[in-house]
């Protein structure tokens, strides 16, 4: 961040806390969907593709696995890039939050099981799901989350992260391939429908062409080697 908005803004801690606390404020904000019955949707794509269910099973583990080595490489590579990319993606949490809570849409699986469910159940899952622990061991994820549709947060963290790792040569083609592979993994899983995917790559391009233009440095183009 350039300027007069350098500072305390280029703390990572700082930056983490933005991108963990905002996360938990969208998943909050979907929960209130959760329990209001919506509709399921047609969509071309997903009625051919297959649902795999191991996939379904493990495409949060799956998106870690993606998502996060690259993330720390980017920081390794860059930790001014690192710090304005977890910024943007809480804005980009934030985005989802808002789109999801203007519409609600039915589950891609049709079984709408969170319809009526009472909110102290859901405030109960909303600890699990923001809890990193429980996130990751248990089924939190696909019990509580079934209407946090539009738009995917998978597809758009991925593509955001590609997007700030695009100017290093070492670290694209796994930016590239986890991108790839978290999209493919949320079709085999049919855990959005395909619009989703497309406002996830809009939404993290426009959010990615903002910052560049207001945080954008001289020589944004040139790498900056192993900066910590």
């Amino acid at each position: 961040m350039a300027g007069p908005r350098r500072g305390v803004l280029d703390s990572v801690p700082l930056a983490l806390a933005w991108r963990y606390g905002t996360h938990s404020l969208m998943v909050l904000i979907n929960f209130l969907n959760e329990p209001v019955a919506a509709p399921t949707l047609h969509d071309r794509i997903l009625s051919v593709t297959p649902f795999i269910p191991i996939i379904a099973k493990t495409n949060y583990h799956l998106w870690l696995l993606c998502y996060v080595p690259v993330a720390l490489w980017l920081w390794y590579e860059n930790r001014a890039k690192f710090v304005e990319f977890l910024y943007v993606g809480g804005v980009v949490s934030l985005l989802r939050a808002l789109c999801i809570w203007l519409t609600i849409l039915g589950p891609v699986n049709g079984r709408d099981v969170n319809a009526g469910r009472p909110w102290s159940e859901m405030l109960a899952g909303w600890f699990q799901i923001v809890n990193p622990f429980s996130a990751v061991t248990t089924d939190a994820m696909q019990v509580y989350l079934t209407k946090d549709l539009f738009f995917s947060g998978h597809t758009a963290s991925t593509f955001l992260l590609l997007l700030y790792c695009w100017k290093y040569p070492r670290i694209r083609p796994f930016a590239i391939a986890g991108h790839v592979i978290v999209v493919a993994s949320v079709f085999f899983s049919h855990l959005h429908y395909s619009i989703d995917v497309v406002g996830g790559w809009a939404i993290a391009f426009c959010a990615y062409a903002a910052a560049e233009k207001f945080f954008g440095r001289p020589d944004a183009s040139k790498p900056v080697a192993h900066s910590k």
